[in-house]
């Protein structure tokens, strides 16, 4: 192609070719933004960038060669060439390629808008198994804009492994070999974030539907409506710099009140006020510890779907409720969506301001003065009644047009259908990003409201930046099947590499008996039964010990995610569903729960350097074992935190479907990943890295290690609810055979006070070779801190009591 003209100033460098402009920014030394346009501007403004980022503050150095065009910002350096455009992406400092991109391309293409034309629109109103939806029926296509198709090509190294890209449904860790498809749905999360083993990551800032292809047809990323090419090259000593970097770039993660780190009980659904308040009642009652109940869609009239104005007949006692459930330390969320149907208030208030989009029924959450209005809504109907937080679903709201039918389509088929739905109501170029304005607002405006409360708004979707909007992503309607559960960590692992830290599914499965259309009540003649996604493996529910099997392990999986949370349809979920005490199931059930609790100054402490650390909780093995050639492809083990590797059991070792008995041996096989030594954390055992080993797996436990050097902070007297204060010591247990440390994270709660330096952190330090263990001097207070406190120090039985006050002390063992 022929150059024009190289233009450096700034942290920038602009190079202007006869194909289109091409910028380069230093963002940081480690963090290069690149843009390709066509347009003799380059934009600097993102739905999805923080606006300092666009403030360069790595300077950039240009060289011209003959063939290329040398930039370097410090660690990263980029080698565009003169003749494709292309680049290649290398460490500054020791030379080593990262990737090499194939080439770049810009398609004109044109991007319409659907009006009904002045008319009335014809709404079809369809009640589906995912929610009543709006189809209007007069739409007409109008010519809006030109924009571009972008691609994007990459030339990957042998045996070089991507991951993150979000959640999808087929469990794929490794998306080497694969073709993706990058659009909101139900068991849908798409990212435009991923991760390579080779030590990079890249963020392409793009909200449009997107495909992910590493075939014989080419390995690139298609965007599917840009203005311009606009991507971010990252590098990174670990996957921790990289995830660091992303959220640099897009947003901090929030802290979340420390009672979403406890146990939610959830299903579908609670039917009265008062059936909230009697299942918080015999959780106490039975002194099993919970922290928050949740009220599925449910609460408004009868027919008017997404109202947020309660059904006096059912719920007209739910403030009362709220605060005898607040009394026993109890917290609530209430689901919202954002779609309305026609007839209600808060439908027609919409309608007359014009903040409805063109489905006549789903708000506009891209209008600011649309999110206050929504916002209003929900508070005076909602959170003025006592409910703590926000169950955001269906933020996906146009996915309906596969979402029936005995026979799962074709995954480019659903991918167009589902996309093409999603642009007729909203911009093409900002579909996927619907679910992130939409926690933006919930965000923003209660933080305007009630700032001594922090925000929890669990959602079905999300996007790019939506960690700092105290949002929790969930895997959507997931089967109840041995295979699905085994898929869930793959999916749960790649959405913590696409840099959100916040994740978790419906224990047990959404959907457990095979197909039930007739049993929601939706007798539609386009969605006959059986339904392609309603696929669990139980009919019986928790009639079925082979389903009590599964939720188990399920649940002993789910206490190890960042948020532990059991929910779905079918069958009720819980604990006394499944046995009583001194019963198997029960008891194994119970025992994790307490295992949560027990652990909570570790998962608290976990929570905080998220926030402070831009850290990351479940972590792949990648994270802390890259090193380790085994672990680029073991996607069903994975560390929560640095220190607990966690293996979930996702055979059956008990009991098929419909009852039946199993003949086996309850061991199950784990890998312990090279470069550390590990502890059984059932029986202190320990054991080389680098080997698989064959671990006992009864039903009450699930196969746990703890590297050594690890320090876990836990409670040593039960607790009933997350931030319950004991007078007994905290519990410091330590593993030896290396050195380690960790820091004891400690805040108010539930407020923002952290923002403002509210907080505590107390660096621990084991020095293996002295065998001490230094408790140093604390940093920080916040208001009702713990000014002195004890604490035992334990290795395996021998253990240790000692006093603090705030200065460091040192205790030999």
């Amino acid at each position: 192609m022929e150059l024009y003209s190289i233009k450096e100033e700034s942290g920038q460098v602009v190079i202007r070719t006869q194909e289109g402009n091409f910028g380069f920014y230093g963002i940081r030394e480690d963090i290069i933004r690149a843009v390709y346009t066509k347009s003799e501007e380059i934009k600097n403004k993102s739905l999805l960038v923080e606006p300092e980022v666009y403030e360069c503050k790595a300077m950039l150095e240009a060289e011209e060669t003959e063939e290329k065009v040398i930039i370097s910002a410090g660690k990263l350096k980029v080698l565009w060439d003169k003749d494709t455009g292309a680049c290649t992406w290398e460490d500054a400092l020791s030379g080593k390629i990262y990737f090499r991109e194939a080439g770049k391309s810009l398609t004109e293409t044109e991007v319409v808008r659907y009006t009904t034309g002045g008319e009335k629109p014809v709404v079809k109103r369809v009640k589906t198994v995912d929610g009543e939806r709006s189809f209007i029926e007069n739409l007409k296509e109008l010519k809006d804009r030109m924009a571009y198709r972008g691609k994007l090509e990459f030339d990957w190294e042998d045996g070089e492994a991507i991951y993150g890209l979000g959640q999808g449904e087929e469990g794929i860790y490794n998306y080497r070999h694969h073709q993706q498809y990058l659009y909101q749905h139900n068991m849908r999360i798409p990212m435009p974030f991923f991760v390579s083993s080779n030590g990079y990551g890249v963020f392409l800032d793009c909200a449009s539907l997107m495909t992910f292809n590493d075939d014989e047809n080419g390995s690139y990323i298609f965007m599917d409506t840009v203005n311009q090419m606009d991507y971010y090259v990252i590098a990174g000593d670990g996957m921790d710099d990289i995830i660091g970097g992303y959220r640099m770039i897009t947003g901090t993660a929030s802290m979340l009140p420390k009672w979403a780190y406890g146990y939610v009980q959830s299903k579908e659904a609670y039917h009265t006020a008062s059936e909230l308040l009697e299942i918080g009642e015999e959780y106490r009652k039975r002194n099993v510890p919970v922290d928050c109940i949740v009220q599925d869609w449910n609460t408004w009239v009868p027919g008017l779907w997404g109202e947020k104005i309660v059904d006096e007949s059912r719920y007209g006692n739910i403030k009362e409720v709220n605060d005898r459930l607040h009394d026993m330390n109890i917290h609530t969320m209430v689901s919202v969506w954002p779609n309305m149907a026609e007839g209600g208030k808060n439908h027609q208030e919409f309608v007359e301001a014009g903040q409805i989009l063109g489905d006549y029924s789903t708000y506009d959450a891209f209008d600011e003065k649309a999110r206050e209005r929504y916002w209003k809504q929900a508070s005076e109907g909602l959170f003025s009644k006592g409910f703590d937080s926000w169950w955001c679903d269906s933020t996906e709201p146009f996915s309906g047009p596969d979402w029936g039918g005995a026979v799962k389509r074709e995954p480019w088929e659903r991918y167009l259908l589902v996309g093409n739905e999603h642009k007729k109501y909203l911009d093409a170029a900002q579909v996927n990003a619907f679910a992130m304005m939409h926690a933006k607002g919930i965000f923003e405006n209660q933080r305007k409201e009630k700032e001594d409360k922090r925000v929890l708004n669990l959602t079905r979707s999300g996007y790019a930046s939506s960690q700092k909007y105290g949002v929790i992503l969930w895997s959507g309607d997931i089967s109840a099947t041995w295979d699905v559960l085994k898929k869930q960590i793959h999916e749960g692992l790649n959405m913590a590499m696409s840099g959100m830290p916040y994740w978790t599914l419906d224990i047990g499965g959404f959907f457990v008996v095979g197909s039930a259309w007739q049993k929601r009540g939706c007798n539609c003649s386009d969605n006959p039964d059986p339904l392609w996604f309603w696929k669990g493996g139980y009919n019986d529910g928790v009639d079925d010990k082979g389903y009590c099997e599964l939720y188990t392990r399920w649940f002993e999986f789910g206490t190890f995610l960042p948020i532990h949370r059991s929910h779905g349809t079918d069958t009720p979920r819980e604990i006394w569903n499944f046995g009583e005490p001194g019963t198997m199931f029960y008891d194994a059930i119970n025992k994790f729960i307490r295992l949560r609790y027990r652990l909570m100054p570790y998962i608290y402490s976990m929570a905080g350097s998220v926030t402070r650390n831009n850290d990351t909780i479940m972590r792949s093995l990648m994270f802390d074992f890259a090193g380790d050639e085994r672990v680029k492809d073991i996607g069903e083990e994975y560390m929560f935190g640095r220190e607990i590797l966690v293996c979930p059991v996702t055979e059956p070792m008990y009991y098929e479907a419909d009852s039946r008995e199993l003949d086996r041996v309850r061991v199950w096989e784990c890998y312990l990943p090279d470069g550390a030594m590990w502890y059984d954390f059932w029986s202190d055992t320990s054991f080389e890295g680098g080997q698989y080993i064959t671990a006992g797996a009864p039903i009450d436990k699930i196969p746990l290690f703890v590297r050594a050097g690890s320090i876990l902070p836990q409670n040593q007297e039960e607790i009933q609810y997350a931030s319950q204060k004991t007078d007994a010591p905290m519990l410091l247990r330590i593993y030896p055979g290396a050195d380690g440390s960790f820091t004891l994270y400690e805040d108010a709660g539930d407020d923002y006070g952290y923002e403002n330096g509210e907080f505590t952190e107390i660096p621990l330090i084991w020095d293996n070779s002295k065998r001490t263990l230094t408790i140093g001097r604390r940093t920080g207070s916040y208001p009702g801190m713990q000014e002195t406190r004890g604490f035992t120090i334990a290795i395996g039985r021998f253990t240790k009591e000692a006093e603090y006050s705030g200065d460091e002390i040192v205790i030999q063992m």
